[in-house]
């Protein structure tokens, strides 16, 4: 799927030095992505990655972050995508996707930068998440699902 392809890309750049679109599509392809060179290069332009110089002088993909963007179109789209339906007890949320999509929501979730949200944890299709508080709770699940209900 598109959305864990671009949540991957997101978590490999991240963490690595990708140069090239084939390194890139060699990392994803050791995480079990089938992918070619021409879907690397849309994806690379869907998602608005850019490439910025390190300090050995070399260059490497990184993604384009706007503080003053708000919330990304590609966040809500996994939050109306993948999400099926979310709950709360006292200070922790659950948050239930499809299979396969918790990871891609755990993701969108930290990209939130909430800082009620202490830290999430994902498993195939449930996300777990623990607020500070009960009401930090409730304000996050009306946050989300202002996001999902979003025109």
């Amino acid at each position: 799927m598109k959305i864990a392809r671009h949540t991957k890309i997101l978590e490999i750049i991240e963490k690595n030095a990708i140069e090239t679109q084939e390194d890139l599509a060699s990392m994803l392809k050791e995480e079990g992505f089938d992918v070619t060179q021409a879907t690397i290069s849309r994806d690379i332009r869907e998602m608005k990655l850019t490439k910025i110089s390190t300090e050995n002088g070399k260059q490497k993909y990184t993604a384009i972050k706007n503080a003053d963007a708000g919330i990304s179109e590609r966040l809500i789209r996994v939050f109306r995508d993948a999400v099926l339906r979310m709950d709360y007890a006292q200070n922790m949320i659950v948050i239930k996707t499809l299979n396969g999509m918790a990871m891609a929501v755990a993701v969108a979730v930290d990209n939130l930068h909430n800082s009620d949200i202490l830290g999430t944890i994902a498993g195939d299709d449930t996300v777990f998440c623990v607020a500070r508080t009960h009401n930090q709770a409730v304000e996050f699940i009306q946050k989300l699902t202002k996001i999902m209900n979003a025109d």
